[in-house]
């Protein structure tokens, strides 16, 4: 259960900031590309640029101060041909990674929450 004290702090605080964050998104990348119902989907992306972006979205989703500038989730994701099957395996792969970092239960919560709101606009079809 979160204290008052640990309360007044934002998610982002509360994970440790940048370098929580920047370890998060290369434990999240790794288990994706070895994962070979979703690794297909990052064969041709530029990873250092994917990576910036995940940490800018992931920090801005925890309260952080790096605001995500990128395209349009809708945008950034047209043409992937994304099902449903594979994005909930990519949030359950982020999801995991929050946990094994000690991610109180109320930050995955919340980070579950955003990703199930924009799910419309990643999925493209059925699995």
């Amino acid at each position: 259960m979160p204290t008052s004290e640990s309360l007044a702090l934002s998610p982002y605080e509360r994970l440790g900031g940048a370098p929580t964050i920047a370890e998060a998104v290369e434990r999240f990348y790794t288990r994706l590309l070895a994962d070979p119902q979703v690794s297909g989907y990052f064969t041709h992306i530029e990873l250092p640029t994917l990576k910036r972006h995940q940490a800018a979205l992931l920090s801005q989703v925890l309260g952080g101060p790096k605001a995500y500038d990128g395209r349009e989730l809708k945008d950034a994701h047209r043409g992937m041909g994304i099902n449903r099957a594979d994005y909930d395996k990519v949030c359950e792969h982020l999801l995991a990674v929050l946990s094994e970092m000690g991610a109180p239960q109320d930050i995955a919560d919340s980070v579950s929450g955003v990703l199930k709101s924009v799910a419309d606009d990643v999925v493209e079809r059925d699995s």
